[in-house]
């Protein structure tokens, strides 16, 4: 979060110089060359520029808090403080679910075998506009029972898995994703949970 502030920081900054610079050429030179108008578009620009990186920065870092505290400690109750009621998610077996409660059940889901399931890192982290991507290691060990329907059960075979995971969400003005992207690849999922072919 600190890195990416200083980022937001350096580019508002820079573009404060380009606009202090403007102005100044346009009181030592030709006054027609750069007009108060134009400058006050440039403020106005610089303005929006630094609103929209800190609302990014506010954004990942809601992530942050989602990944690292939400999902790993399973405390669904705050699910709502980062995901809309409405929200729509896509999972990276191709199925969809709408709204909150439903995402909650299948996210809950991933901790019936593997209740120790987590992800602790966000190697990468960007954003534009109202849109985020944060890469991630969701990692844990197949322990528990895993319910395949009619009501069955693969055994659990005590192994781990670690593997590298994705998120791209599109983010409402308050600060609540209204659809989001999961992605994973399944078969290297099975494969270390000792399910693969």
């Amino acid at each position: 979060m600190k890195k990416a502030m200083t980022k937001i920081n350096v580019v508002a900054s820079i573009l404060v110089v380009v606009a202090m610079i403007l102005t100044s050429c346009n009181n030592q030179n030709d006054r027609s060359s750069v007009s108060k108008t134009e400058i006050d578009s440039l403020r106005k620009e610089i303005a929006k520029l630094t609103a929209g990186n800190a609302m990014i920065a506010k954004n990942l870092a809601t992530f942050d808090t989602l990944d690292f505290n939400v999902f790993s400690r399973r405390d669904w109750a705050r699910f709502h403080e980062s995901h809309a009621k409405d929200v729509i998610v896509h999972f990276p077996d191709g199925h969809v679910t709408n709204g909150l409660e439903k995402h909650i059940q299948d996210m809950e889901a991933m901790f019936v075998y593997a209740p120790d399931t987590r992800i602790s890192v966000h190697p990468i982290k960007i954003g534009s506009g109202n849109m985020t991507a944060v890469t991630g290691i969701m990692e844990g060990t197949f322990t528990k029972p895993m319910p395949i329907g009619d009501g069955k059960f693969i055994q659990p075979t005590g192994k781990s898995f670690k593997i590298p995971m994705c998120t791209v969400g599109i983010w409402k003005e308050d600060g609540t994703m209204s659809e989001e992207y999961l992605f994973w690849d399944n078969q290297t999922y099975m494969n270390q949970l000792g399910l693969g072919k």
